[in-house]
């Protein structure tokens, strides 16, 4: 499941908003490498500039400056209808409100992206079964709890095999049980399929399970960590502050 080229790279990204009179750069100059296999966290407060990143990352917004290459490719370089054939093949999406077709069974919102053919089926079953849902495959997404629905999303995500899945706060609609176990799903997913995930975070209970926590403040990366993997939340939310604390030293 390791991909060829380094799923992600982020060179010299700008992306400025207007803000009245004002010109506001939500990201400014952000540089960083996703390797193969790594699960990684991206954690700032709010107006950090997190998740422009993630959706720039994600093609899904467009930059000022810089370059964003994912699997090799440089999305500024494909147009409009050749960026959304590549995020359905090499990107998974998934988001804290779930985005399922409410008029969709759990299965069908799992086959959405995924061109119809002979291996679909079998493909569909096993992420069903490996995301505890096999039971539920005929359910509406009303039917499901917040959790089963994240499972479900999950599922969408995959069923295309990208090269690299982003997360924008794929626990902030669950409540605490059901978020460790989402996270728990992705570092399985990373460790058990070397699956490449980066997951925009402000909350330690999803950092401390990364590879490596990246420190975004003002639209630029300060600092970056890696956990001890002893998956505490105090350590995480320790070394975020240490992080930021340093970065002000340096500045």
């Amino acid at each position: 499941m390791v991909h060829e080229f380094s799923p992600l790279t982020v060179t010299g990204v700008v992306k400025r908003h207007q803000q009245g009179h004002k010109t506001i750069a939500a990201l400014n100059g952000v540089n960083l490498v996703i390797r193969s296999g790594e699960f990684v966290a991206i954690m700032g407060a709010s107006g950090s500039g997190k998740s422009t990143l993630l959706y720039a990352m994600a093609g899904l917004t467009s930059i000022d400056e810089g370059e964003l290459r994912v699997d090799g490719q440089d999305l500024g370089r494909l147009s409009d209808a050749a960026l959304t054939q590549f995020r359905r093949e090499k990107i998974g999406l998934v988001f804290q409100a779930f985005n399922l077709i409410s008029a969709l069974s759990a299965e069908a919102n799992i086959r959405l992206p995924a061109p119809e053919g002979p291996r679909l089926d079998a493909q569909v079953d096993v992420l069903l079964d490996r995301l505890g849902m096999t039971d539920r495959r005929t359910h509406k997404p009303e039917a499901l709890s917040g959790g089963e629905q994240q499972r479900i999303a999950i599922g969408r995500a995959l069923v295309c095999d990208p090269a690299i899945i982003l997360a924008d706060e794929p626990t902030g609609s669950l409540d605490s049980v059901s978020g460790q176990e989402i996270c728990q799903l992705l570092r399985e997913l990373c460790t058990e399929q070397g699956r490449t995930i980066v997951v925009v975070t402000h909350e330690p209970h999803v950092a401390m399970w990364a590879d490596r926590v990246i420190v975004l403040k003002d639209g630029q990366t300060q600092a970056e960590f890696r956990p001890s993997g002893t998956h505490d939340p105090q350590e995480i939310a320790t070394q975020y502050q240490e992080a930021l604390l340093q970065s002000e030293v340096v500045r």
